[in-house]
């Protein structure tokens, strides 16, 4: 975190809640009229902006008005996963099948394939 943001949040900020994370996030205590209300986040540890989950991320661009509740959204699916973070770049990125960095070998070629030839 930089100086500026934090005095900014320190002279402006008023702590709305943390995520499982460890993600703070603060809203403007004094917003202007007519201006909308600024939200941020201070991220605990690496700046990534896809380590927001979901339910944060809504409250910080507006789309909910409220913040989520300390547990979590109480509309959690049986088929929805826990949140991830962006893995590309890292070790631990998906590489499909036949990728030049995945594992394994490609498969030959099966004659379903035709080289383009000028005439």
């Amino acid at each position: 975190m930089t100086i500026g943001t934090r005095l900014f949040t320190w002279l402006h900020g008023d702590l709305v809640g943390t995520d499982s994370q460890g993600n703070r996030y603060y809203r403007e205590r004094k917003t202007a009229t007519g201006r909308r209300q600024k939200r941020w986040v201070i991220y605990n540890g690496e700046v990534e902006a896809s380590r927001v989950p979901p339910d944060w991320h809504g409250w910080l661009h507006h789309t909910a008005d409220q913040p989520p509740p300390p547990e979590g959204l109480p509309t959690q699916r049986p088929w929805q996963r826990a949140h991830q973070e962006n893995r590309s770049g890292t070790p631990l990125a998906y590489h499909p099948p036949g990728s030049t960095l995945g594992e394994g070998h490609r498969p030959k070629a099966t004659g379903d394939y035709e080289a383009w030839k000028p005439e």
